[in-house]
């Protein structure tokens, strides 16, 4: 297995979206077309996918994803997947330190993700990787629904 990373490109859409609901990332409110057509708006070079390049000449095929956004005092990441037949290689990890690096060489010097409370799994995956978990009251107000109701 050779996974590399690059920059997302349209023709990935069809794919990331399936990689996407495979991992539960996707909610019935919120749009995973919509979230890709305004990420390819601001800066699209951080949103990357990890592709599986088999040795055998098969199809690569994407196994991982990650959105980052630097606003000028923090960064974010959004959309961290990794596909189920490829958890435990490192697919993620490689993600993420892509993504730390492209922040950092912007200026980045937080970087920040949401994770739902009961997801221990991807918590522990974060933690692991150095990040720190603090209290705070997170809220939100959508401005543009992109379907039936519901949080975003």
């Amino acid at each position: 297995m050779t996974i590399t990373l690059r920059a997302f490109a349209p023709a990935d859409e069809d794919e990331v979206v399936a990689l996407w609901h495979e991992t539960g990332l996707t909610r019935p409110w919120n749009d995973p077309r919509a979230d890709i057509r305004r990420k390819l708006t601001v800066q699209p070079e951080l949103f990357l996918v990890a592709v599986d390049e088999p040795a055998d000449g098969t199809a690569a095929r994407i196994v991982g994803t990650v959105m980052a956004g630097y606003d000028g005092h923090r960064g974010w990441l959004y959309y961290l997947a990794s596909a189920p037949t490829h958890r435990e290689r490192g697919v993620g990890r490689k993600l993420v330190a892509e993504a730390e690096r492209l922040l950092e060489a912007m200026g980045c010097p937080k970087v920040q993700v949401m994770v739902r409370p009961e997801n221990d799994v991807v918590r522990g995956f974060y933690t692991e990787l150095g990040y720190e978990p603090f209290s705070t009251w997170t809220t939100g107000k959508r401005i543009v629904v992109d379907g039936p109701g519901g949080p975003a």
